[in-house]
Parts: structure tokens; sequence; C-alpha cells
């Protein structure tokens, strides 16, 4: 067995949290993805800029959590400070793959704006604060 720590692996005790930053490819920046267990529920806190050069690996950390099926999932993207049209599509695709499962929580001003804009706000389940996303 690998000593490598699985980003997926969902523990049932305290929360916990493995801060994962994603390298650069072809001239995009790094993200971060910050993943914890609050009251049973996966938590992923995403920090950086997000588009198409770097959203993959938050595209593929969703479809691994719907594949998983342990749940809901919180998004906190109140650290995205830019959002472009690929990350609109993994959101779209998360949506798709999770249904109710996916709350996206505390949006940044900038998805706020982003949202509204496509019409996302009205299809996408939005929450104010992650605490009220993690509610049942």
């Amino acid at each position: 067995m690998s000593n490598t720590q699985d980003p997926f692996a969902h523990e049932a005790s305290a929360p916990t949290a493995r801060f994962i930053v994603l390298p650069q490819s072809s001239g995009g920046r790094p993200i971060g993805i910050d993943t914890r267990q609050d009251r049973g529920v996966l938590v992923l806190a995403v920090t950086g800029q997000l588009d198409l050069d770097n959203v993959a690996p938050l595209d593929e950390t969703l479809q691994q959590v719907a594949r998983d099926g342990d749940g809901p999932v919180v998004v906190d993207l109140s650290a995205v400070t830019f959002a472009d049209s690929a990350t609109v599509n993994v959101l779209l695709r998360a949506h798709d793959a999770l249904g109710t499962a996916l709350r996206l929580a505390a949006p940044s001003a900038v998805l706020e704006r982003l949202f509204a804009l496509t019409g996302l706000d009205t299809v996408l389940p939005l929450y104010e604060t992650v605490g009220k996303a993690v509610e049942p």
C-alpha cells in the first residue's frame, strides 16, 4: 500500500484538512483545494484563479466525488478570485453528476457576478455560507 494519502478519503472523525497545490500547466496559475469533513459533509475549499489552464483538477475531483457517491459535497468558492467559461462548464458538469448533493457555498464577488450574468444563479445550488450549505 502506498504512503500517499488519498485526497478523496472521507474520514468519520473530526474535520481534517489537506491542502493540495496543483502545479502550473501551460502558463496557468496553480489553484488550491483544501478538503475536510464538516458534520459528515465533504467540503472542498477552492482558492485561486480558475481558468482553462488549471481548472481540470477541480473537475477531476468533483467527478471522483460523484463516482464515490458518498453524500453531499460543499464547494467553498469564497477564495476564488477569477473564473472563466471553463469553470462554469466544470460546475455545470458537477451539477449534472451530483444533482442535489452538490452545494456551492460563499461565492466570491467575482463568481456572484459571473453567476448573475449567465443566469446560473437560478440553476446552481448556491448557499450564502459554508455553514448553511453543510446544514441538513
